[in-house]
């Protein structure tokens, strides 16, 4: 069977969904563990799968080096060192590479690459607007990710590439965005902005809103977004092409997709919602990863029927002979205590059933899913990822 067979055969799971993708993207809202867990899946495909596997992540609050253990990192791909592997008890292998996007630095090179000439190139660096917008203008996130996961795997340096997407409001902003910059460059409001600087003359439609904004924003302002957007046009057919490519490798077969989520209100509705977007799109969602799980135990039908039963009686198991006379306790503080325990597994069986139900109904479209408790500390070095990757990983 080909790569490519393989890469299109339904998996059982996460360890055999990474082991015929090149790329894997994980998504979901902010605070559900999306950062860790594109972390933890990296390096148990590095331990587990060999080759060299980058994790690449665009999360600004540069989570994935504190949990790597690192001090920081930027666009440059880095080695995690063998010896972190080793004090981890773990032979790894692979190699475990580690890239955070640097959003200007892209931006930058990005320039460079399509800019028709070196000269272009260096008035479009220089000029104010660039300089602001392109280290600071949040959207750029979306698609300056999908960007440097295109030139990464373009360059095949990498067998696996995981990536860790940008925090977003919309969480389809950035699998859109290679089509939206593409719209960007042919978009009215683009020709609306550069036609009188252009053309040097300000018609009749647009003269009433230039004299406003001169008036408001300056002559110098309205002069450095007309060059701005004047020079960028000259990289449109880079730009379009290129965004193009993106589309297509994040269509590929051996792109897949891991929503990432827990189980509350909020991040499951979320996840539904990126799943139908994902399945709509046609993309290919091989994996969904649950975080913060209650323990299955939790669902045991005999257990319940004891724990309901510790509950009515509890007076009644208290005053066992020598039970209380065995804890120290009288029968009346036991009783209480007996209650408590019964209440507390019944209350959690129920979220437990509910969490069961909505699991339920995520997992009919994704070709896994995967279900992490919650741990009892944070998860910041790389024993920690990889505690939590093999609870993932089969």
């Amino acid at each position: 069977m080909s790569q490519v067979d393989a890469a299109k055969r339904p998996q059982t799971t996460i360890g055999g969904l990474l082991a015929s993708k090149e790329i894997a993207i994980a998504c979901g809202s902010g605070g559900v563990g999306k950062t860790t867990t594109a972390a933890a899946l990296a390096a148990m495909a590095a331990v587990h799968h060999g080759g060299k596997v980058l994790v690449l992540t665009v999360d600004p609050a540069r989570r994935l080096a504190n949990a790597l253990g690192l001090e920081g990192f930027g666009n440059v791909e880095t080695r995690i060192e063998p010896d972190a592997f080793k004090s981890a008890g773990v032979r790894p292998r692979g190699e475990l590479w580690a890239a955070m996007l640097d959003t200007k630095q892209s931006w930058d090179d990005l320039v460079r690459r399509h800019a028709p000439d070196r000269q272009t190139a260096q008035r479009i660096l220089s000029n104010p607007l660039y300089q602001n917008i392109s280290g600071k203008f949040v959207q750029s996130h979306d698609y300056i990710a999908m960007e440097r996961l295109y030139e990464i795997h373009l360059e095949g340096n990498f067998d696996l590439i995981v990536v860790d997407t940008p925090p977003t409001r919309n969480a389809i902003d950035f699998i859109e965005a290679p089509q939206r910059m593409a719209e960007f460059f042919s978009s009215r409001l683009l020709r609306l902005l550069i036609a009188p600087y252009r053309s040097r003359m300000v018609n009749l439609a647009t003269r009433p809103f230039y004299q406003v904004a001169d008036r408001v924003l300056g002559s110098q302002f309205l002069e450095d977004i007309a060059e701005f957007f004047i020079l960028f046009q000259t990289m449109y057919s880079g730009f379009v092409e290129r965004a193009r490519a993106v589309e297509r490798v994040l269509h590929d077969s051996r792109t897949t997709f891991v929503v990432v989520s827990t189980l509350e209100a909020a991040p499951v509705r979320e996840a539904e919602f990126f799943i139908r977007v994902l399945s709509s799109k046609r993309f290919h969602l091989g994996g969904l990863v649950l975080n913060k799980v209650l323990p299955h135990y939790l669902l045991d039908e005999g257990a319940e029927r004891r724990a309901s039963r510790l509950y009515d009686d509890a007076p009644e198991f208290a005053a066992t002979e020598g039970f209380a006379d065995a804890l120290g306790a009288d029968r009346q503080q036991l009783a209480r205590v007996l209650y408590e325990v019964g209440e507390n597994f019944r209350n959690f069986n129920i979220v437990a059933r509910r969490e069961a139900a909505q699991r339920k109904e995520l997992a009919v479209r994704p070709d896994v899913v995967a279900t992490a408790p919650e741990f009892d500390a944070d998860i910041h070095d790389l024993p920690g990822l990889l505690r939590l990757g093999e609870r993932i990983w089969t």
